[in-house]
């Protein structure tokens, strides 16, 4: 890379307790006519400054820093280099990070480069958050129990871990049973403003980071500018490169008013979610302004930026205020630092007053927050937002139009009124004489996870309240509900205790489960026995309440078809409850033990009760202490071996770590790309697909390509593990692909799951086997989607697998935004039909061979490419197609097969 030049003249010192630190001054800008900073969304004003700082004529011009300056509502996208001050990885897109690492220093090797050249340059921090499961629950010995497990089932996957802390440099590991990522990051990593060394001097600067898991944005809530990219993305990051993107537009969010007795951030960020998804907001930055944010707590402002990817933008910022000094104050940053940001961020204008100035916008929304109300999103999409009132006849719909059913184990009768669907069985069961058997509407898990409410001590105290509320007045959840409580860090269980609230929740069998990413990224565990015994036998629509942030088909749990978000405190009224098809707003949650019933406002706790509790309980030392040795891990962690040298030693016989076949035999120069000839479809799917269709991440079943993969080398089902564990085994992986038991190819009608039909012969197969039968034909594969391709996780694999088994290229009417910047990271060319085409205006059902043609030759960002499609019949449809490469850097990864490929060649 160039030396940094101070075109601009904006360099200059700021006083520190370390001493004089090297600043870029954007008020220097300003004094040349070329910006206006006040009017900068604060957004764009740490992304100048980024600009500002990395000016080397090369990777960012001069004339970057002008355009992103001057830039006001409408401007023309440009292309900008970007680069972040760290990365931040959980495991499951962390262990594949360091498989592609270690396999490029296995590549390195070979071609006879210098395999160390294969190192971060920029820190790096992994949390190991994703990994434990819910095998046990309402019981003491739950959490002991769950991390014994954890260990057994990943001491291979932790072990590359250790070995990957000590051989590269810039690379932390936070051991298991601490935290999920993004809470860490919250109340510990992230510092607002950095001071490093850099070249022999100090310099202070806007903490910024990219992160391999999409609610990267929780951090937004600190002011700080991050999200979350695919995993392909992050390491070109961690070698150095930048991370190439388009001056984003900026929709502000004006919020007004303060959340009414009653409601909680949960509800808010549901209600956005909601709005946002209906604007339309993928690819932008959202950035919340107006008077409102002075009443939200710096916690409830992360809750909004963590839902960023449900939503749709690339992030949900909040700016540096007196609530974020305050918040680094609780959470026990040091003093010193606290001035830092303080000092920094009104010096650079970065510093929101109630008296500041609005910036513009792109486009501005407004939202009363005194509107808001208790409500669930479910049961398939957090967008789909229903208010509490109206879950009972919400949930009856979907269970007739969605499921099939009419309640109680029963098919629907054509022609039924889903109002009516729940019947007298279920009011019955509603009022407990169910004596534990399930029908329709049962809720079967009910689970307090996820970093997005865990985080937030309103809902988590307001949890605990109502727990003791419920007990104290005899209440107990069904037997039949698998409960769980996995808290974002251990100062959540520490202020509960401190509270005496968690004595409440563990009589109601909210114990702790784990400190990490549980149900909500599909490691719910099993459901107990006989309840998934009635399940399967009665072929049933029993429900989830978890207090996450996901909630697609088939992510949850395999047995549970319906899942819905709620804030913790209506995660436990519904297990008590034990129904979806129940009114909490007007029937009782159950009965006392003299019979008398029990109503949810009874035991609502109020924002005083909440307030009063958490201003008795938290303080800083909670965090120091619990911070204060992170990255120690127990007696489990520290046992582990740890493989030494500067090359992984790949084991051949390892079910969880192979080396991948992206680098082997690569050659020193990429082959040009060529036109696609005579593809078939591998599938054809509608709407909303997300990463989870595409490369699940929980169960493994035992009769997929996968699970016979695995049991053919001697791993029995009951040590399968999940897809998520296994993503350093490409084998496991891409027999994964497209495994997922929801998914719906229609080249396949009739089938749910990874099945397709092999062309031209017709046979129903599994994707996989398709696959194989289609390289052996040297046929070249593409898949046809609807709208918001890719939606959902950033899951490199969800472009990996595809990649191996032969996808060439994704014709969409919309794809999500990592996701496509993934399919270009693994050499898939995204295409985007025109606006008001789509597969079924063109008259394709995926049975024609495809041509497609304008990628040999001079292909550019944006272009405009031909398809011919052929039919059985002799006919055909000819068609155009956007190439949605977006900027010259994505354009050179294609053209190397791949960003870690041109990567790798820029090295040697």
């Amino acid at each position: 890379m160039a030396a940094r030049s101070d075109v601009f003249g904006a360099r200059g010192t700021l006083e520190t307790a370390r001493g004089p630190a090297v600043v870029y001054r954007l008020r220097r800008l300003e004094d040349q006519g070329l910006a206006s900073i006040d009017r900068l969304p604060f957004s764009l004003r740490i992304l100048l400054e980024n600009l500002l700082r990395h000016v080397d004529g090369y990777v960012v011009r001069p004339e970057d820093v002008e355009a992103l300056a001057r830039w006001k509502p409408g401007a023309e996208p440009r292309e900008i280099a970007f680069m972040p001050a760290r990365v931040v990885l959980q495991d499951f897109t962390g262990v594949p990070a360091a498989v592609d690492l270690a396999a490029m220093r296995s590549a390195m090797k070979r071609m006879g480069g210098d395999p160390k050249k294969i190192n971060p340059l920029i820190p790096v921090d992994l949390v190991i958050d994703h990994s434990v499961q819910v095998d046990l629950f309402g019981t003491q010995y739950a959490f002991l129990g769950n991390v014994e497990k954890e260990f057994e089932r990943n001491r291979e996957r932790y072990a590359l871990l250790r070995w990957a802390q000590k051989a590269f440099d810039n690379f932390r590991v936070v051991p298991p049973g601490t935290g999920i990522v993004h809470q860490v990051n919250l109340e510990y990593l992230a510092s607002v403003v950095q001071l490093r060394e850099q070249g022999g001097e100090v310099a202070a600067f806007p903490d910024t980071l990219v992160g391999t898991d999409s609610h990267t944005t929780m951090i937004n809530g600190l002011g700080v500018l991050g999200w979350g990219v695919g995993g392909i993305e992050a390491e070109a990051v961690m070698l150095g490169q930048p991370y190439s993107m388009l001056i984003p537009e900026v929709v502000g969010v004006r919020l007004t008013g303060r959340l009414p007795e009653g409601a909680t951030a949960t509800d808010l960020v549901l209600r956005v979610t909601e709005m946002l998804r209906k604007k339309g907001v993928v690819g932008k930055f959202v950035e919340y302004f107006g008077p409102g944010l002075s009443t939200l707590s710096l916690p409830d402002r992360a809750t909004l930026a963590n839902m960023s990817p449900e939503y749709g933008a690339t992030m949900g910022f909040f700016p540096v205020d007196d609530e974020t000094l305050a918040y680094l104050r609780g959470t026990g940053r040091e003093e010193e630092q606290v001035r830092l940001v303080e000092r920094y961020c009104k010096e650079q204008g970065l510093f929101r007053t109630d008296g500041s100035p609005d910036p513009q916008y792109s486009d501005v929304l407004e939202l009363d927050m005194s509107t808001v109300e208790p409500s669930l999103a479910g049961p398939r999409r957090p967008q789909d937002r229903v208010p509490l009132g109206q879950v009972k006849t919400s949930f009856q719909k979907a269970l007739a139009e969605s499921f099939g059913r009419s309640g109680n184990g029963h098919a629907a009768p054509a022609g039924s009124d889903p109002a009516s669907a729940a019947g007298s069985e279920a009011g019955a069961a509603a009022n407990g004489s169910d004596n534990g058997r399930l029908s329709d509407g049962a809720v079967a898990i009910a689970a307090i996870t996820s970093c997005t409410n865990t985080s937030n001590p309103s809902v988590m105290v307001g949890a605990g309240i109502l727990a003791r509320k419920a007990v104290e007045r005899g209440l107990r959840v069904k037997p039949y509900v698998k409960t769980s409580m996995a808290p974002g860090s251990r100062v959540v269980t520490d202020y509960l205790q401190a509270a005496g609230l968690l004595p409440y929740l563990e009589a109601l069998r909210f114990h702790v489960v784990g400190y990490g990413c549980t149900t909500c990224i599909g490691n719910s565990g099993q459901l107990p026995e006989a309840s998934a015994k009635q399940v399967e036998e009665g072929n049933l629509v029993v429900a989830a309440v978890l207090s996450g942030n996901r909630n697609f088909e088939g992510r949850i749990n395999p047995l549970v078809k319906a899942n819905y978000l709620a804030s913790p405190p209506l995660v436990i009224a519904y297990a008590l409850a034990g129904r979806m098809d129940v009114d909490l707003a007007t029937d009782p949650l159950g009965y006392d033990p003299n019979g008398r019933p029990v109503y949810l406002k009874e035991i609502w706790p109020t924002q005083e009760e909440i307030r009063e509790t958490i201003d008795r309980t938290l303080r800083p030392e909670i965090f120091r202490n619990r911070y204060g040795q992170v990255f120690e891990g127990d007696e489990r962690w520290k046992g582990l071996p740890v493989p030494k040298g500067d090359l992984y030693e790949w084991d051949a016989a390892s079910t969880y770590i192979q080396e991948p076949p992206f680098f082997v035999d690569m050659p020193l120069d990429p082959p040009a790309p060529a036109d696609i000839r005579s593809a078939r479809a591998l599938a054809v799917l509608g709407d909303s697909i997300t990463t989870d269709h595409i490369s699940p991440a929980g169960a493994i079943a035992k009769d997929g390509p996968a699970g016979r993969y695995l049991q053919e080398r001697g791993v029995g089902v009951a040590d399968f593990n999940t897809y998520g564990s296994r993503r350093g085994n490409h084998e496991v992986m891409m027999r994964g692909t497209f495994a997922n038991i929801r998914l719906r190819n229609l080249l396949a009608p009739g089938t749910e799951g990874g099945w397709t039909r092999h062309l031209p012969d017709g046979k129903v197969m599994t994707l996989y086997d398709a696959a194989v039968a289609y390289r052996q034909e040297g046929v070249p594969l593409v898949v046809l989607a609807g709208r918001e391709y890719g939606t959902g996780s950033s899951r490199d694999w969800a472009a990996k697998g595809p990649y191996l088994l032969g996808v060439q290229a994704a014709i969409a009417e919309s794809f999500e935004r990592i996701h496509r910047s993934n399919l270009i990271g693994m050499g898939i060319l995204p295409l985007q039909f025109l606006p008001g085409e789509s597969r079924e205006s063109l008259g394709l059902d995926g049975t024609e061979l495809y041509d497609i043609e304008g990628i040999a030759g001079d292909l550019q960002p944006g272009a405009t490419l031909s398809v011919q499609a052929r039919r059985g019949d002799g006919s055909e449809v000819r068609f155009q197609v956007t190439a949605r490469i977006d900027t010259p850097v994505e354009l050179e990864s294609y053209r190397n097969g791949g960003i870690l490929q041109a990567v790798l060649r820029k090295l040697l």
